[in-house]
């Protein structure tokens, strides 16, 4: 098969990548595969969750919350990732604002990444419109990365907190549109993003019109194969930074 000249093969050259997203699932509707791959090889993998999901259930948001968190760390054992940190900004309200970016920044500060995943800040996606949790994480890290690499903005995170400066080289955004990189994930990586979302029961359970995640998953990397030349990718939009 034959790539798109418009898609190139993410280059292989990452150590170590934080992942920041708005909620606890976030993360394993494709791009776990890659994380997984990425893991299995060596590459050092973090997550950010900016809000606990507590809004995402129908049930009380005190429950739902510790619920979804440990969803989320059985989520994360299945592909790798050791390092998780949740934030408690509120699920459902989370608006772009200097704190959000802060505290996105620090975490890049005291994770230092080669390359930060994000979500798309943009209203549509590929499957319909985007939604506002994710736009509002998406902008926020999209700044939060140069915020990262500013001594002058958020003083107090190297003055006070002791975390200086650190220039991340690219940011991945899952569903941008347009696409520019992908990265083919075999069997293994496909079978461990699966787990990973299946590892969200409770959360799956509570809509009943959900694909089985194997359904789901299988052609979310068929479809982006395709649009790859191989059998199974996951596509991303890059910013390279230098």
């Amino acid at each position: 098969m034959t790539v798109p000249p418009s898609l190139q093969p993410l280059p292989d050259d990452i150590a170590r990548v934080l992942c920041v997203v708005a909620h606890p699932d976030d993360m394993e509707y494709g791009a776990s595969a890659v994380v997984a791959q990425w893991t299995r090889h060596g590459v050092e993998v973090a997550y950010l969750l900016l809000t606990s999901g507590e809004a995402g259930m129908q049930r009380p948001p005190e429950q739902v919350g510790p619920l979804r968190a440990e969803e989320q760390r059985r989520a994360c054992a299945t592909v790798g990732v050791q390092d998780l940190t949740i934030l408690d900004h509120p699920d459902g309200h989370l608006v772009y604002s200097l704190d959000l970016r802060r505290d996105i920044a620090r975490e890049i500060r005291r994770f230092r990444p080669d390359a930060v995943v994000a979500s798309s800040s943009a209203i549509e996606a590929p499957w319909g419109l985007e939604q506002a949790d994710h736009r509002a994480a998406g902008l926020a890290t999209l700044d939060a990365v140069r915020d990262a690499d500013n001594t002058w903005v958020f003083r107090e995170l190297g003055e006070v907190e002791g975390l200086p400066k650190w220039h991340t080289r690219r940011v991945l955004v899952m569903g941008g549109s347009p696409a520019t990189h992908y990265v083919e994930v075999d069997a293994e990586a496909r079978a461990a993003a699966v787990a990973s979302l299946s590892c969200h029961e409770a959360y799956l359970d509570d809509l009943p019109w959900h694909p089985s995640p194997a359904d789901l998953l299988g052609g979310v990397f068929a479809g982006q194969g395709q649009a790859a030349g191989v059998e199974a990718a996951v596509l991303f939009r890059v910013y390279d930074l230098g």
